[in-house]
């Protein structure tokens, strides 16, 4: 296995990386924002508010693209194994 194949398997590992923990970071923060704004309009500074709907947001994510993610790691780990099997 040369280095050009080795930063391939690393570029495309940040990429799942990415696209696995992009969509739940990302509507995390929005949820964050959103319940940041409200709290600074209505004077209601309760931490728990935030983190709940977060984490509700967070298991949405999971149960709706969870699929998806499972296949998006299972076919990346075959790629990985195939290459150390034939390699």
């Amino acid at each position: 296995m040369d280095t050009n194949q080795m930063t391939e398997l690393l570029r495309e590992g940040v990429w799942v990386v990415l696209k696995l923990a992009g969509p739940m970071l990302i509507l995390s923060m929005v949820v964050g924002v959103l319940i940041a704004i409200f709290q600074a309009v209505t004077q209601i500074h309760e931490q728990t508010l935030s983190f709940i709907l977060k984490l509700i947001v967070v298991v949405l994510v999971l149960l709706i693209g969870g699929g998806w993610m499972m296949d998006t790691l299972l076919e990346y780990s075959r790629q990985l194994f195939a290459l150390m099997a034939g390699g």
